[in-house]
This record gives C-alpha cells, sequence and structure tokens, in this order.
C-alpha cells in the first residue's frame, strides 16, 4: 500500500517508517505539522502533535528523497473526546489540510 510518512523529527515517527516498509508498504512522501514560526517557543500545548524537533524534518526529505509537505499548526485543541466530530479551528483540522494537500498533489 502506498502510504504518506507523518514525520514529527521524533525518534518514533522514524520507527514507524521503518516498520511501513518492514511491512511492505510503500512511502510516497512525507508529511509534518510545526508550530508557528512566530510561536516564542519549540513545543506547542497539543494534545495530538509532538513540535519539538520538527525544524529538523527537512533532512529526512534530503535523506530519504522524498517529497516534504509541511503545515503550520494553526488550530488548537478544542474537541478532546474519544470519538471525534469536525471541530472548527481544532487542531485534527490541520492535519486534515495537510493530508488533502499531499492527496491533491500525490497520485496513483
Amino acid at each position: 500500500m502506498k502510504v504518506v510518512g507523518l514525520i514529527s523529527g521524533g525518534k518514533d515517527s522514524c520507527y514507524n517508517l521503518m516498520c511501513a516498509v518492514r511491512e511492505g508498504h510503500e512511502i510516497v512522501a512525507l508529511a509534518n505539522l510545526h508550530p508557528p514560526k512566530s510561536s516564542k517557543t519549540e513545543e506547542l500545548d497539543s494534545y495530538m502533535y509532538q513540535s519539538v524537533g520538527a525544524d529538523g524534518v527537512e533532512l529526512y526529505e534530503e535523506a530519504m528523497q522524498l517529497p516534504l509537505y509541511r503545515r503550520e499548526i494553526a488550530g488548537e485543541p478544542k474537541n478532546q473526546k474519544s470519538e471525534y466530530e469536525k471541530t472548527d479551528g481544532d487542531e485534527v483540522e490541520d492535519l486534515f489540510e495537510l493530508l488533502s494537500e499531499v492527496k491533491k498533489t500525490i497520485r496513483d
């Protein structure tokens, strides 16, 4: 199966890429959500995303020779229920927008 590798810059996302390949999946692109550049700190108070290390994800693109899609996290952790429903301004919507962009660009 062709997949998009979600990367944070941390060891776990790197390990997950390796596991996906081991299981026979083909990584066709990388995707990353990062804190706003105007943020005073690298780390966000996020229920969804690890933001520390996001400044090193360009190295994944170079090392893996795959396209990297990035998007700034604009939302906040608003919907914290176990069953997610679309919530305007929620940080999960940023992931939906990022993957929609990748899907439009990557075909096959």
